[in-house]
């Protein structure tokens, strides 16, 4: 069984996600199948055939999150005590081309958020950050070419 890796602020998000499913939206659901029944003939009714696909979309769905987070390797990445760039890092960038600063922290697939700054462990540029530290330049191969980054900064929050 492979594990997931994910941050504690990841695994946190899953179990509110599965709550809500399992809980509120299964109700909804419930209620729209219940409603929909009251309108006659099953064989014709869109808003029957509707709401049990969204049921089954539903259970799908909680199915998968209860496998991940079965399979969840949660990493603190405050506990993390590292001068290499590991799961969890922080990690402050500088674009050798543009001259431009970022910052992405890496994180497990499901959390990644490019908008908030958050790359995923399996992402071209986390690949080439992994087991570099500060000061050292990493080069990223992504399909719009390459990339040289030079690391400026590594913590772990």
């Amino acid at each position: 069984m492979e594990r997931v890796p994910m941050t504690k602020e990841g695994a946190d998000t899953l179990r509110q996600e599965l709550n809500f499913l399992k809980s509120e939206k299964r109700h909804q659901i419930i209620r729209a199948i219940e409603e929909a029944r009251a309108h006659g003939d099953l064989s014709e009714n869109a808003e029957y055939h509707a709401a049990k696909e969204e049921q089954g979309m539903n259970e799908a769905r909680i199915s998968i999150l209860e496998d991940k987070l079965a399979r969840a390797q949660v990493i603190d990445p405050a506990s993390i005590d590292s001068k290499s760039i590991v799961f969890g890092a922080k990690v402050e960038l500088v674009d050798a081309e543009t001259e431009k600063t970022v910052v992405y922290q890496i994180v497990g697939e499901d959390e990644a958020d490019l908008a908030v700054g958050k790359i995923s462990i399996t992402s071209p540029i986390a690949r080439a950050l992994i087991g570099k530290e500060e000061g050292d330049e990493a080069v990223v191969r992504a399909p719009g070419g390459e990339r040289e980054y030079e690391i400026v900064k590594v913590s772990y929050v």
